[in-house]
């Protein structure tokens, strides 16, 4: 047996180990419970996430807290990409930090914030770990939103963020930058999960540029956007949902209509009752994510395919998504049923 393999056996066993310590819905449930902040950290700090949250100083606020998380979340998806020995599909996902972080600066420009204001959002543990600090600290320095653009026109990708800037100065509308930023991510991830060509990682994957997709041409058709901007946003080649689907649904009049379009499809019982459409939109997000967590769970019954390890990545990241989401909750003092009703974990 060639290291090679011995490696992806040893990666899948520590995967299986992994999805065993997750959090379960009542371990969410009691942190959801907390009062404050002050007891949200020590009942975090009774979990696995003793480390992560120690480091965090008061006053706590939920921000500070989510910020732990994803250091702890790059930590882990790091040692998870080197351990599959950098595998191009967990390179292409640890992507979405960079990403992430761009979507936050360029937002920022745009919206005149100072250089100070933003950077005291953007935590730049998990670029410093792939070494692409200096990406950020390019967009970061620039006097504005066009300068940022510009710093970054070296990047693979600086054709997508000039149309999301040019498509912002159209219509002002913030959002463009978090559909033209997933759209990056997406289209490097679709283009790695081809070159893989392993079946079960595509299954992965495909639901979630099959959402990205589905989810850009809602949010288009609510925004008004033109047909040929929408489909300007699409990652092809598509997955499970064919392109025309995808232009017959940016075609319809409406949200109801487009997601109608669906109907004859795999998702077709993920279709919300009609109410207006951004509720629409919500639920149909919540169904799909939920439904996109089932698959992923689903991957553990092969016992030694790569699939497990793309999977325990994803896993862990819901729910470093749920304790922010969490913690948000608490500091809002939102009611514990509603925070419970949006986490993505399993029905227990």
């Amino acid at each position: 047996m060639g290291s090679g393999s011995s490696q992806k056996i040893f990666t899948t066993v520590k995967s299986f180990s992994q999805r065993g310590k997750l959090l379960s819905r009542a371990d969410l449930q009691t942190l959801a419970e907390s009062r404050d902040l002050d007891e949200l950290v020590t009942r975090i700090k009774n979990t696995k996430y003793l480390d992560s949250v120690s480091s965090v100083s008061k006053p706590f606020t939920a921000e500070k807290i989510e910020s732990a998380m994803r250091m702890h979340l790059a930590d882990v998806q790091n040692s998870i990409t080197k351990s599959s020995g950098s595998a191009k599909v967990l390179v292409a996902y640890f992507k979405k930090f960079l990403i992430s972080d761009l979507k936050l600066i360029l937002k920022g420009k745009a919206l005149g914030k100072s250089q100070e204001e933003i950077e005291s959002h953007v935590n730049l543990h998990a670029e410093e770990l792939v070494k692409q600090r200096d990406v950020i600290l390019k967009a970061l320095m620039a006097k504005d939103l066009d300068e940022a653009a510009s710093n970054l026109g070296s990047l693979e990708f600086s054709a997508d963020i000039t149309k999301a800037v040019t498509l912002y100065n159209e219509t002002k509308n913030i959002q463009v930058f978090d559909a033209y930023f997933d759209k990056i991510l997406y289209q490097n991830i679709s283009n790695a999960v081809r070159n893989s060509g392993d079946q079960d990682v595509s299954h992965i994957f495909g639901m979630d540029i099959d959402f990205y997709n589905i989810m850009s041409v809602l949010r288009g058709r609510f925004w008004g956007l033109e047909d040929q901007k929408i489909e300007d946003l699409l990652v092809t080649p598509t997955v499970t949902t064919p392109k025309h689907l995808l232009e017959r649904m940016a075609a319809t009049e409406n949200i109801p209509d487009a997601l109608d379009e669906l109907s004859s499809t795999r998702y077709k019982d993920l279709i919300p009752e009609s109410e207006d459409d951004s509720e629409m939109i919500s639920k149909f997000e919540h169904a799909f994510e939920m439904s996109t967590y089932k698959a992923v769970n689903g991957s553990f019954s092969k016992m030694f395919s790569f699939a497990t390890t793309v999977a325990i990545s994803k896993l862990i990241a819901y729910e470093i998504r749920n304790i922010s989401a969490i913690a948000f909750a608490v500091e809002q003092k939102i009611p514990i049923e509603t925070t419970m009703a949006k986490l993505i974990v399993s029905e227990e």
